[in-house]
């Protein structure tokens, strides 16, 4: 067992003997910088992990004035208990996110998923690009204009809370991210709509400057020929899927490795009773297929190459570089360019996006990675010189994608031991935007699990016992 495992076991203990304690507990780390202090907080259940800041305040999210905000304050803390339990199936960033939100609001939570992050394979949340984009993102595939609108408010609350979480967490950065286009964007009616909201919202540092082109070194032949770039949260996805995990097991979460097979309406009534739960949340990506009965999901089939980014074989990259498949290029989704930093030491090269391909078989040799790898060289030049991730130079895994897009209602079905409504709520298929979308959906999930406790509320309501009192 590793120093970090056994700090992680050992704070486990401290949770179990502290859950009803108001206490500090400041514990060093062994992680790559070992200047690094970390601070552990118990206060009524609630246990946070945070980077020391010199506030050496604990950050909660909360609801205030109808947005969600990260607080700070140094009394912050989670909303008291209301006993009542929240099955949440799915362990992905959507699952997880959605469970932090619901310990946050006071609602107990049990978390049930096949596999948790570090994972071999990776599960799909940590193979993820995580470049926070604005909708629709860079691999496209969002068609309903409704769930456009919903989504983009979704990235925004995200990109707000990541902008926060960033200055006491290292697996988020703010990065400039750079966008390239093939025509003016004035000839691009859909890409100049996104660039005026964009403008107008609150992401940071907006420039729109194809002067950009030659800032990067981008290759001449490449086509493009106007540009924009803002600040946006990149996400190391293998260490912040590992926080996480640990933050809603610190908040009190209960985590179980279980599979859970079939349409869970057909369940829904043994998991209420198994899990002493008064709701569900399907948060199963792809599986929601089987979960919710929903044959409208596909898999959008995604691969990445991974290289190292020491400055040594090429130019260090500190900045994410895209292009997006609605570019001006061509009509074709593999004119998809992709250069995200994941962190300090790996560059992301993508990216691919197949509709309804299940397979993960992809290899370096395959013909549409060769291509991917080809893109990128050819938009960066120097690129082809880079020495491959030696623990992983290929990445792939298959986005959650659905016809009508992002799913995030009650479910519509009737309940099949009463007829009445389902204690179910989902959210899924957001495909390559998952945490860019993960903690919009998830308050929207909030909203929808505190509607079922109310109608369970008003349904157990005994009208003659109130009147007796009257």
């Amino acid at each position: 067992m590793d120093a970090i495992a056994k700090s992680r076991k050992n704070i486990k203990k401290s949770i179990k003997a502290l859950r009803c304690a108001s206490v500090t507990i400041t514990i060093h780390l062994p992680v790559p910088q070992p200047q690094h202090l970390f601070k552990f907080q118990v206060s009524l259940r609630v246990l946070e992990l945070i980077k020391m800041t010199s506030s050496q305040t604990t950050p909660v999210l909360c609801l205030k004035k109808g947005l969600v905000v990260l607080d700070t304050s140094s009394n912050a803390t989670g909303a008291r208990r209301n006993g009542r339990r929240v099955l949440v199936v799915g362990g992905g960033v959507n699952g997880l996110t959605t469970a932090w939100i619901l310990l946050d609001a006071g609602y107990d939570v049990t978390i049930v998923a096949e596999q948790w992050a570090p994972a071999t394979p990776r599960i799909v949340s940590q193979i993820a690009g995580a470049l926070w984009e604005y909708p629709p993102a860079v691999c496209g595939q969002h068609t309903d204009t409704g769930s456009l609108a919903l989504s983009k408010g979704w990235s925004l609350t995200s990109y707000r809370i990541f902008d926060q979480l960033s200055k006491s967490l290292p697996a988020i950065k703010m990065r400039t991210a750079n966008f390239f286009f093939g025509k003016p964007i004035e000839d691009l009616p859909d890409q100049l709509s996104k660039m005026r909201e964009i403008e107008a919202s609150c992401v940071q540092d907006f420039v729109r400057d194809p002067n950009l082109i030659a800032k990067h070194a981008v290759n001449q032949n490449a086509g493009v020929v106007d540009a924009y770039s803002h600040l946006a949260p990149v996400i190391d996805t293998d260490a912040y899927m590992v926080w996480l995990h640990d933050l809603v097991e610190a908040k009190g979460a209960e985590l179980i490795t279980r599979r859970i097979d079939g349409d869970l309406l057909d369940s829904e009534a043994k998991l209420l009773e198994t899990y002493g739960a008064v709701a569900i949340v399907n948060a199963t990506g792809l599986n929601s297929f089987e979960a919710a009965g929903d044959k409208s999901c596909y898999p959008l089939r995604g691969g990445l190459i991974r290289l190292v980014n020491d400055g040594k074989r090429f130019p260090k990259v500190t900045e994410a570089l895209a292009v997006t498949h609605d570019n001006g290029l061509s009509s074709e989704h593999e004119d998809i360019v992709f250069i995200v930093p994941r962190n300090d030491n790996i560059l992301i090269l993508g990216g691919i996006a197949q509709p309804h391909k299940w397979e993960l078989n992809l290899k370096m040799e395959s013909p549409e990675i060769q291509r991917m790898r080809e893109r990128c060289n050819k938009f960066v030049p120097g690129l082809e010189n880079a020495e491959f991730d030696p623990v992983a130079p290929v990445v792939q895994g298959l986005r959650p994608t659905r016809v009508g897009n992002v799913r995030v209602e009650r479910e519509l079905r009737p309940n099949r031991m009463h007829g009445g409504s389902s204690s179910i709520v989902h959210s899924y298929g957001q495909g390559g935007s998952g945490f860019s979308f993960s903690i919009g959906c998830a308050i929207d999930v909030l909203h929808l699990i505190d509607q079922v406790v109310l109608e369970r509320r008003v349904g157990n309501f005994d009208v003659e016992m109130y009147r007796s009192n009257l």
